[in-house]
Order: structure tokens, then sequence, then C-alpha cells
């Protein structure tokens, strides 16, 4: 950062870690986006990245030493952290509409109630395009909710769920839907396939 403001010619001083990570918990992030016309499709997914440390930069740059070498892998050498972004993005514009940056061990369908939160209510959402991970109770109750339609494949062992929310309604006939036309005409009758535009 410093280095940036010194070639942008402003003499601003530059707030060090421990500030930054104090400040990073009560920044509230706007995306800015031009926005599709009409409703909303979503598509959602999620991915690992891993965050390097100076040692692992290092030793990319110049190659690791022998005694590096023999660093046990399970433990990346103390060097690295795994990281899992989660990101909604918009099928018309590809814009990015709500993401999540969380540790490795959180599961991908507990952050889509948190993505559709990014998303103010008085954008009407049209659809959820989601992988089979995502078929959970609390993300097709977090779907409904929106007044959106979920387009998430059952998995494969998939039963019906009672009936006591729109959610799970709505739920049971994709499993219907799927069951009766087959996995793949359902995820070619639903347009499931948009589904690969956001993955990452």
């Amino acid at each position: 950062m410093a280095s940036l403001l010194e070639l942008s010619g402003l003499g601003w001083s530059v707030p060090d870690f421990s500030t930054l990570s104090r400040r990073q918990k009560t920044l509230d992030v706007t995306i800015p986006y031009r926005g599709s016309k009409g409703q909303l499709h979503l598509l959602v997914d999620s991915t690992g990245i891993k965050v390097e440390g100076e040692g692992e930069w290092h030793s990319r740059k110049h190659g690791a030493s022998k005694r590096r070498a023999r660093h046990c892998p399970r433990t990346n050498g103390g060097h690295g952290s795994r990281r899992k972004i989660h990101i909604g993005i918009d099928e018309e514009t590809l814009e990015i509409r709500a993401v999540e940056i969380t540790s490795s061990n959180v599961g991908d369908a507990p952050m889509l109630p948190e993505l559709l939160k990014q998303i103010g209510p008085d954008q009407q959402i049209a659809t959820v395009t989601a992988d089979g991970a995502y078929d959970t109770r609390a993300c097709h109750d977090a779907i409904a909710d929106r007044g959106a339609a979920a387009v998430i494949p059952p998995r494969r062992t998939a039963r019906p769920w009672k009936p006591d929310t729109a959610g799970a309604r709505a739920r049971n006939e994709i499993l219907r839907a799927s069951k009766h036309l087959g996995r793949a005409i359902w995820r070619n009758w639903s347009g499931y396939h948009r589904r690969s535009r956001v993955e990452i």
C-alpha cells in the first residue's frame, strides 16, 4: 500500500496490519454493479483458495531449500493458510452480486443465505442456481423467502421432505420433476447448465 501511494504522489499515512484487521471486522462493503434488465438470475458457487505467507512466496520465487523440502506437507511449514470464497454472480452481466470469504472448513450451503442477504430487498430475484451441495432446507427456505425459484439438483439419494415450508414444497417439486424426467433432461429443462458460468 505504501508503494502504491508513493507512486500516486500521495503523502498519506499507511495503517498497519493490526489496524486493518480491526477495521475489516466492521467494514460494510457495497459491491458496485450495473445490474441486469428485469429480475436477477443468481448463480452461486464456491472454491478453495490458498493464502501464502512470505516463506512460501520466497520458496516459489527462489526454490525450496533442502531443509524446507523436508517440512511436513500436512502443516505447510506453517507458512500458508487455506480459505474459501463463496460467490454469487448475475447470470446476464456476470457481475459479482455477493461474496464471502471464510475458512476452508466452512461448508458451501450455510453461506447461501448470507449471500442472499447481501442483495437488497428491492432487487427481485427470479432464480438461484447452485449445485447439489446446496440441497438443504436452509438454502431452499432462504431462496423461497426471497420469492425466487431454486435450480438445485437433488442428491441421488434424496427423499421428499415434510412439506412444512415453502422452500420444502418447492424442493419436493424439483425432486418429483427430476425423477419423472430423469436427471439429464431435468438439468436441460430447468436451465441448470447456466451454472457453469459461475464455476471458479
